[in-house]
């Protein structure tokens, strides 16, 4: 009896720990994970917003000694993943624990593999190159929407070659993700809008992907409920914390989605932009979208319109053209709504860098499981749409 494997379908999560004030319970897991010394990550702006100084008191109250390592860029670097991983050996620790957005976190992952093989980072690029265990790694993420701490990516910069690489393993999700809504209350209304946006892209993306299941398909529509309708509210109101609930919620869910399903073109894209012009992720990816979703929608209509329902959009009596109409139309007004009006053009990108762009986009592995077959020109002609 024979079985069709691509009908197949896992699913990967950490533990995860959800809630306001879980960030202060990170020592009694590092205390589980055998602690003797722990390498913290984090960066400048998550410092200055003292959500590391909540991790040391942790820490500092079981007695479990850390060092603090926070030399990382908004795109994290090849050399700055080489030297955490060396601080970690001469500080002889044993436990990794991150505090930040995605920057920290896809940084603290890379020094985990650097760590555990001795080898350089740029050796791991791909999908399952990963042969040796990393060590405990906890995540606390402080911005709602890479979901890097649920995730089994990790994205570096190699500014040498102007561009970003994918690594893709179930070595990389973390042991422990402690999800705390309070620490994005330093996010400033335009990471929010970002991340959000971010985020909603992850959903949209994973639930249109070739890799999409019954796993992930519902992780995908709550994500897109949730954030469609209280991103706008929260960016409004940056003090309630049930809005932050509900978003950071859904940023989680995008994640397992997106984690297990992977992406499509316009992660692609974006990491190519990433990585040649030094760009928040998360604006790549706003910027991108809506042309995207225009480029693939009739290779997957009936999911399309499950999306555009689930927006919020009344598709009766509509033909799948005027619900792509309908839908493209709706995530422009929610990034206006959020206030994000970029394009490409307003970041120096013009039209003798597409093909460049392109081309990394083509060697991206979300490309892969995009709904629509792409080809390099295809990739040109959204990147010009978007300028």
């Amino acid at each position: 009896m024979s079985h069709d494997l691509s009908l197949l379908r896992k699913f990967v999560s950490p533990e995860i720990v959800f809630g306001a004030g879980c960030r202060h319970h990170v020592a009694n897991f590092a205390a589980n994970f055998g602690a003797r010394k722990v390498l913290v990550v984090s960066d400048p702006g998550v410092l200055a917003a003292g959500w590391v100084a909540d991790i040391e008191a942790s820490l500092q109250a079981q007695n479990i000694a850390y060092c603090l390592y926070t030399d990382v860029s908004p795109n994290p670097r090849v050399e700055e993943v080489m030297r955490g991983a060396e601080v970690y050996r001469e500080n002889n620790c044993n436990v990794i624990v991150a505090v930040g957005g995605g920057s920290p976190m896809d940084c603290a992952k890379g020094i985990g593999i650097v760590v555990a093989h001795g080898r350089s980072i740029l050796e791991f690029e791909g999908v399952d190159t990963i042969r040796v265990p990393s060590p405990p790694l906890i995540l606390i993420p402080t911005t709602a929407g890479t979901s890097a701490d649920v995730s089994q990516f990790v994205i570096i910069s190699n500014q040498q070659e102007r561009m970003k690489f994918s690594i893709v393993s179930k070595a990389v999700v973390p042991d422990v993700s402690l999800i705390d809504p309070e620490t994005t209350a330093s996010m400033d209304p335009f990471l929010s809008a970002c991340t959000g946006i971010d985020a909603l892209v992850h959903a949209i993306e994973a639930f249109v992907s070739t890799g999409h299941g019954p796993l992930t398909d519902p992780h995908a529509l709550e994500a897109m409920r949730l954030i469609n309708g209280n991103l706008v509210q929260m960016i409004a109101n940056p003090q309630d914390i049930a809005l932050r609930e509900k978003i950071m919620l859904g940023s989680m869910q995008a994640g397992l989605a997106f984690s297990n399903a992977i992406l499509g073109a316009v992660h692609a894209m974006s990491h190519s932009l990433g990585g040649f012009l030094d760009l928040p992720h998360g604006l790549c990816n706003a910027v991108l979208v809506e042309h995207v979703v225009a480029f693939n929608y009739n290779s997957a209509p009936d999911r399309f319109k499950v999306i555009a329902e689930t927006l919020g959009i009344d598709c009766r009596g509509l033909t799948h053209n005027q619900i792509r109409g309908r839908l493209v139309e709706h995530l422009i007004a929610l990034k206006h709504a959020v206030g994000f009006r970029e394009t490409l053009g307003l970041h120096g990108v013009g039209t003798s860098d597409i093909p460049f762009l392109s081309q990394h986009a083509m060697g991206d592995p979300c490309i892969l499981t995009n709904p629509r077959e792409s080809s390099q020109r295809d990739v040109e002609v959204v990147y010009g749409e978007a300028l």
